[in-house]
């Protein structure tokens, strides 16, 4: 039975229907949609509005609005992966505080000027060990030029990092930024600053703000990689942590 007849439509207007030449913005929404579709599998559903549009228009030459990227994705129903709250950590009485000397004057015009860190966890159901990450950010160009990895969340963590960033470039002196954590307000600590001739700097109390690219960074890390996922190890974790840094 032909077609027409099943769908009761007369012949010549089936045959209409099927020579018609699609309008260009229809071809164009199917096209984008393609991609979309395509760097949203691509990229394991990392992508927001934003990054999708940058994608695209920078590997396809294009130059497509955020915002018509946006309602192709709500219509083809794809969106990104959603960030987990953070953890409020317990509150330690500090030996030390310094005052907010950067404050969030995130610009800088040279190398090994600001530098920021902070300690992020990461747990996997069924596993005991818990897994911290302690890096540091060079505002610079806001790559990672030092971090540590233990199941610990101790002063061995920041100091052994601390030390290696020391140790990677020892003619920088820049301002080191940090929240109120106990690691960073201990006197050991301190010893550090004062013998790198390091400029301390601390987030208010309760203002995560103070040290924004740092949360950032860990925001994103944790949406990107962990979010969603499944990892049978904490071996596993790590390798996947350090391949992403």
């Amino acid at each position: 039975m032909a077609f027409h007849n099943t769908l009761k439509i007369s012949q010549s207007g089936y045959y209409k229907h099927q020579n018609r030449t699609k309008p260009k913005k229809q071809k164009q929404d199917e096209l984008l949609s393609q991609l979309i579709y395509e760097y949203h599998l691509t990229f394991d559903g990392i992508l927001g509005y934003r990054r999708m549009a940058m994608f695209i228009n920078e590997y396809n030459q294009m130059s497509f609005s955020e915002r018509y990227i946006q309602r192709l994705m709500k219509v083809i129903g794809v969106s990104a992966r959603i960030r987990r709250k953070k953890v409020n950590r317990k509150k330690v009485k500090p030996d030390y505080t310094a005052d907010n000397i950067l404050a969030r004057n995130f610009e800088t015009s040279r190398p090994n000027e600001k530098w920021l860190t902070d300690v992020t966890e990461f747990s996997i159901p069924g596993v005991k060990d818990k897994l911290y990450l302690s890096p540091i950010i060079d505002l610079y160009d806001n790559s990672i030029i030092t971090f540590q990895l233990l199941h610990r969340n101790d002063n061995k963590l920041d100091f052994k990092m601390f030390d290696e960033a020391r140790t990677l470039y020892p003619e920088a002196k820049p301002i080191f930024h940090s929240d109120r954590g106990f690691q960073y307000t201990s006197i050991a600590f301190q010893k550090k600053i004062k013998d790198g001739e390091f400029t301390q700097s601390m987030s208010r109390p309760g203002k995560c703000i103070d040290n924004g690219p740092m949360e950032g960074f860990f925001g994103t890390l944790k949406s990107e990689i962990f979010h969603g996922k499944k990892f049978q190890s904490m071996e596993n974790l790590i390798q996947k942590i350090e391949e992403y840094i």
